[in-house]
């Protein structure tokens, strides 16, 4: 069986700091992962699971504020926990303000570190379960005839069957015929739900 035990990243350039963390981390039941440099870890194929960065603000290649930087340009949506012995507060306030989870200055206690990761992880487990779901709505996007689509779009913008079927200059019930497979192909049970597929997927924003 595999291992699903969420995953936390440690990238330090101190081997006494990374084996340190490694076990208790470990000790508490996560799985973990040490770089020394921020491009082992950007190269690493990161597993799918819950996970969180404990990344060092400064490392030999690329310094922490600026693989955060990387990782959103990238996607890789993994929450930050940034540690350091050389962190002020601006480097704090930047960190925290491009979304890390906390920002904890070396020496920090045991509870602080498994309070942030503990916090990381569940905000990233949040995150993958979006993800999952807007990767369905997209299959489900996928199975639309191209009418079927535009009728996605229009309905999830407020649109009534007879306003489409006028806009069009179709017949009314042959707009409801597409209203309908739409529906079934979206496995919507409600237009409210129709909606907040379309808002996930990005068809219309979330403020319309």
């Amino acid at each position: 069986m595999s291992n699903r035990k969420p995953v936390i990243y440690i990238v330090d350039d101190d081997l006494s700091v990374r084996d340190a963390l490694s076990l208790l981390l470990e000790s508490y039941g996560f799985q973990v992962e040490t770089f020394m440099r921020a491009a082992d870890f950007l190269t690493f194929k990161h597993l799918k699971l819950p996970s969180c960065l404990v990344l060092d603000v400064q490392l030999p290649d690329i310094n922490g504020l600026d693989l955060q930087e990387i990782m959103e340009r990238r996607g890789i949506s993994i929450p930050i926990v940034f540690i350091t012995g050389h962190g002020d507060i601006p480097m704090s306030v930047k960190g925290m303000k491009a979304g890390a989870v906390d920002f904890l200055p070396k020496p920090f206690t045991k509870k602080e570190l498994l309070d942030a990761v503990t916090q990381a992880i569940v905000k990233n487990s949040v995150q993958i379960k979006e993800q999952i779901s807007i990767s369905r709505i997209q299959r489900r996007i996928k199975t639309l005839s191209p009418r079927e689509l535009e009728v996605f779009r229009l309905v999830a913008r407020g649109m009534l069957s007879k306003q489409i079927a006028r806009k069009w200059g179709t017949a009314l019930q042959t707009i409801k015929v597409h209203r309908c497979r739409v529906m079934q192909k979206m496995q919507a049970k409600t237009v409210t739900e129709l909606i907040r597929f379309a808002q996930k997927a990005g068809i219309i924003s979330s403020r319309q």
